[in-house]
């Protein structure tokens, strides 16, 4: 393996890792929280495997982000009309005033991820 390519993936993931630090100090969420609100701010209601799906993240790792954001009052439970079994999400108020935040504060994107 080009020993080029594990040094470039390390000094991703560590923008990667600074970025996250910045979102935390910034606006009091994860990366995957914030990918979370944002996918449900472009997409409304989905369950959480349509959730786990769009973030790219497994069933359990999802589940902690969700678990996380509803703590934190950015998205809302919602239980299916047909089937009480099946849960959807969607942004509360709060999750909505957090996204519009985001997207209108100026961000520091590490200049490796502008390359990617």
């Amino acid at each position: 393996m080009d020993k080029q390519i594990i040094c470039r993936v390390r000094d991703i993931n560590h923008a990667i890792a600074e970025l996250e630090r910045q979102f935390s100090r910034q606006f009091n969420v994860s990366i995957n929280e914030a990918m979370l609100l944002c996918t449900l701010r472009e997409k409304g209601e989905l369950s959480s495997g349509a959730l786990a799906e769009s973030l790219g993240l497994s069933a359990s790792n999802a589940s902690k982000i969700i678990a996380s954001s509803e703590k934190k009052n950015l998205i809302s439970r919602i239980v299916c009309k047909d089937d009480k079994r099946q849960m959807f999400f969607s942004l509360t108020s709060i999750g909505k005033e957090k996204i519009e935040t985001m997207r209108n504060e100026q961000i520091d994107i590490p200049e490796i991820l502008l390359k990617c």
